[in-house]
């Protein structure tokens, strides 16, 4: 997957944060305050995090997918192209 469509997802990814009332839950998780978010919305590291916030939740992963009609492994792969996808996964 290119970078500018693992932005793409990522960016629905932190839209379907705000819609389902996630993001008070995301800034503690961080400490980003809204103006930092709105600054950070066009970095791929920033948005590499998002996904990994996403990531911690099956339920949060499965509800972005739904609602923005992706695949599991569309997600996946978008993670996988944004900053420290290529890191190891320990399972």
């Amino acid at each position: 997957m290119l970078t500018d469509n693992a932005e793409v997802v990522a960016l629905k990814g932190l839209n379907w944060l705000v819609l389902n009332d996630l993001l008070d839950t995301f800034q503690s998780a961080t400490g980003a305050d809204r103006d930092q978010i709105t600054a950070a919305a066009g970095d791929p590291a920033f948005l590499a995090a998002v996904m990994d916030f996403l990531m911690m939740s099956d339920d949060w992963v499965q509800g972005v997918c739904e609602d923005q009609n992706l695949s599991h492994e569309v997600f996946l792969a978008a993670r996988a192209a944004l900053p420290g996808g290529d890191l190891p996964h320990w399972t």
